[in-house]
């Protein structure tokens, strides 16, 4: 290993686990030869050398699975390619369900294989107990067995994954601790060390644990927290077979791994012990915390039940040591939003060496082509938000993350730890009302309403859960009479001076220059055409600008406004989201409740769909504009803070005689799905164009100036897309779809889903997905197939619309 540091480099990286050296790999195998790796001890003296070694492929989501793919299939070739042993062996996994629920969850993760072009078997107990002899069957309900998933030692292949940057010219100094990322013109320029400064273009902090700590000197926000994290090793078992596939007790909170004659055991406890809140010890490495035996029992106690050879055992190894967890237990990853040419990849959440490869790969990538090579927004470090680096937050959330990893998936789950960080000024009338609130973006959201009498808590299923027909009435409202919801949480930018028309009409696909008091649909494309941001525009005067749009994508969406602004341009941008609240009033009935409201005419001729004006409403001036996100005449005021309560109370007083009925998120979703429209993330993304995602209604190809991305829709239009948003209506009522299902058309796979939910008033479970065909996509095409979407390994079948379900002609909206 060399030991000089040099001057300058391109990139230097920071950190040498599996993740670092990943990402040094790969970026020589791009021709990228000018890096530097530093590493403040030795290679894999922080969380890699205690690594269990499991490499899955199959993750939650599609993108995320085919990461997981790659990492698998590089370690197999590593070691050919650097004669360096990495102990990879494709041994397999068996995960068992204990209860038809837990089985369900896996069917659905079987069905997604199947997406992904994984190898795998739906087990019965008796396969399962061939698979695992010494396991006890007799709770086990069913269970998946993938063959093609692997273990590998954690330090052979960070070792194989460095001697192959080293041969694509990288360097690898140890013992070198970065002090400081260099900062010049808002862009990480290096690095400072106790052996020297380093001039470098890009810095890639891969820094593990430590993370967090060396982004704050810069005044960069990575929220992560270590955590305890536990596994035993047994001593030699004489009737253990040499290899046996990774089992994983997923409702006991257990994996299970042969090694060598013996067992590994760890545990994912839903009750974990945060570590370093106080700060990670200077020298820490190689080190093993001391193990709480009181903690661990319950889960040797469910492990020797599970295989009741382990009674007879003794135990040779007791481990306790951290990792490192976000709030959200998704890794983060990318180019960070408070300094450019400062990447992350840290924050692995315990599957850093079934993630590295990919990780690495991608953000190679992403620092050669100077944008991501695939939608990554799951781990995008832009989803975060600056309360989330806050230490408190992070030590109680680290409590629930790490065992949430083996914790049911199911949907709509919400976390319960951390919570009430930020409330809307209505949260507490919300509560009065029996609001079940969940959480996005710290957010504190109302779900839906549960009846007077009934407790407002979530009974989880993969079925329709104990809100369905409470949200129903919700949804019902809407269609029928008139619906309230608090919105508070929209991310709510103002873009101001003499240039903001100019800089704004670049940055959107649709001419945002129109008349004051318009607001404009549009997207935010990349160069490839690739969606970016999906909001909508307000012209409040002619140098002023109201961006709104979704709470998750607050961070991504000031970060991407900014970036595209030119640094001389006049403008200022001002991040108003906790300034204003926001109530949605929809409804047929909407119209007639707010003229009793206000003096300013709302009919269709004095205020029509696309108006935003200032309105006096009670004693309060509130900025009412016409617009929907669930498919139906209706408002949304914009209320300074501090007016909304008294705004509230008298929309819930004048709302008696229409019937009026609080409205939960869970209810906006199912009408946004029954009308079609999209959500940001979920069916849009920038891997998506508009042309794609049946948008492209929102791009004005023949404004001055053009836009960010036309050229590239142009070339797809002349072409022809191969891939296209579709809708689809489920024939059987009990269907329960979410997202990531595949898509069959006359048989064979075509797409995956995207978004699902039940449409009440359409009276049937609602998909939205893409579907693809390399000959091209017509609506020829489209309705001459006939569909199916496959749930829990159960295929349903569906009927397929480009149009949406509910009003497609939009005469409800624009009445």
């Amino acid at each position: 290993m060399s030991q000089t540091v040099p001057s300058s480099a391109r990139v230097v990286i920071v950190g040498g686990g599996v993740i670092g050296c990943s990402v040094a790999y790969h970026l020589t195998k791009l021709g990228i030869r000018d890096v530097v790796l530093l590493e403040r001890n030795t290679l894999t003296c922080g969380t890699t050398w205690h690594a269990a070694g499991l490499v899955p492929t199959l993750r939650a989501t599609y993108r995320m699975s085919m990461l997981a793919r790659y990492s698998a299939d590089l370690y197999e070739r590593l070691r050919d390619e650097t004669q360096q042993d990495t102990g990879f062996v494709r041994n397999g996994s068996l995960s068992v369900a204990t209860h038809q629920e837990r089985f369900t969850e896996l069917k659905r993760g079987a069905s997604m294989a199947k997406l992904c072009g994984f190898p795998c078997e739906v087990v019965d107990p008796q396969r399962a107990g061939e698979l695992w002899p010494l396991m006890d069957t007799d709770d086990i309900v069913g269970g998946i067995y993938l063959p093609l998933d692997g273990i590998v030692n954690p330090v052979d292949v960070t070792q194989a994954l460095a001697k192959g940057a080293r041969k694509g010219g990288a360097r690898i100094i140890e013992n070198t601790k970065v002090l400081e990322i260099k900062v010049k013109q808002g862009k990480a320029a290096g690095v400072i060390t106790h052996a020297g400064d380093i001039e470098a273009e890009y810095v890639v902090n891969c820094a593990g644990m430590w993370a967090r700590h060396l982004g704050r000197t810069s005044g960069v926000n990575i929220p992560l927290h270590a955590a305890e994290h536990y596994y035993v090793v047994t001593e030699k078992m004489p009737d253990l077979a040499a290899q046996l596939p990774t089992l994983r007790d997923l409702d006991n909170c257990n994996y299970f791994k042969t090694e060598a004659g013996k067992l590994l055991i760890g545990t994912f406890e839903p009750n974990a012990k945060p570590w370093g809140h106080d700060g990670i010890p200077a020298h820490f490495s190689f080190d093993e915390l001391p193990p709480d035996l009181d903690h661990l029992e319950p889960y040797l106690e469910a492990a020797m039940r599970r295989v009741p050879a382990l009674a007879k055992t003794g135990l040779q190894v007791i481990f306790n040591g951290p990792e490192s967890f976000t709030p959200d237990d998704r890794y983060h990853l990318g180019e960070t939003p408070e300094l450019r040419n400062y990447f992350v990849a840290a924050g692995f959440n315990s599957v850093g060496i079934q993630s590295a490869g990919g990780a690495g790969k991608v953000l190679a990538e992403w620092i050669s082509k100077g944008h991501a090579p695939m939608d990554l927004w799951d781990v995008d470090i832009r989803r975060n938000l600056p309360f989330q680096g806050n230490a408190t937050y992070l030590y109680d959330r680290t409590t629930e993350g790490l065992g949430l990893l083996y914790a049911m998936h199911w949907p709509f789950r919400q976390f319960e730890t951390a919570r009430n960080v930020r409330k809307s000024i209505l949260h507490d009338r919300l509560a009065a009302a029996n609001a079940c609130f969940g959480e996005v973006a710290g957010w504190e959201r109302a779900n839906f309403f549960a009846p007077e009498g009934e407790k407002a808590e979530y009974r989880y299923s993969w079925g329709k859960q104990n809100w369905f027909e409470w949200s129903a009435a919700e949804h019902t409202a809407v269609r029928e009479k008139v619906g309230l919801f608090d919105q508070s949480s929209f991310t709510k930018l103002l873009m101001q001076g003499r240039d903001a028309v100019t800089v704004l009409n670049r940055i959107c696909s649709n001419n945002i220059d129109v008349s004051p008091g318009r607001i404009v649909y549009t997207q935010w494309l990349n160069e490839r055409g690739g969606i970016e941001a999906d909001l909508t525009v307000t012209r409040l005067t002619q140098e002023a600008f109201l961006v709104v749009s979704g709470a998750p994508t607050q961070t991504r969406d000031l970060d991407w406004l900014q970036r595209n602004t030119p640094e001389d341009a006049r403008v200022v941008v001002t991040d108003m989201t906790s300034s204003m609240a926001v109530l949605g009033v929809m409804g047929p009935a909407s119209r007639e409740l707010l003229q009793r409201l206000t003096g300013e005419d709302l009919s269709n001729q004095g205020f029509p769909f696309g108006t935003s004006r200032e309105i006096e409403l009670g004693y309060a001036r509130v900025r009412a504009s016409r617009i929907t996100y669930v498919g139906e005449l209706g408002w949304e005021l914009y209320i300074p803070t501090e007016f909304a309560p008294d705004v509230f109370d008298r929309i819930m007083a004048a709302g008696s005689p229409f019937n009026l009925k609080l409205c939960g998120y869970h209810a906006l979703n199912s009408l946004r799905i029954e009308k079609g429209y999209r959500h940001f993330g979920h069916d849009v993304t920038e891997e998506d164009t508009p042309l794609e995602a049946g948008l492209s209604f929102a791009s004005d190809f023949d404004k001055p100036g053009g836009f960010i991305g036309r050229e590239a829709l142009l070339r797809q239009k002349e072409k022809g897309v191969t891939k296209r948003m579709v809708l689809f209506r489920f024939l059987d009522p009990e269907a329960t779809s979410f997202h990531e299902e595949p898509i069959y058309r006359n048989g064979s796979i075509v797409g995956r889903t995207t978004s699902g939910m039940y449409g009440h008033y359409i009276g049937a479970n609602i998909a939205m997905g893409y579907v693809e065909n390399p000959a091209g996509i017509t609506k020829q095409w489209i309705d001459s197939g006939e569909y199916e979407i496959e749930i829990a390994m159960h295929r349903y079948k569906v009927e397929a619309s480009l149009r949406a379900f509910h009003d497609p002609g939009m005469q409800r909206v624009k009445c």
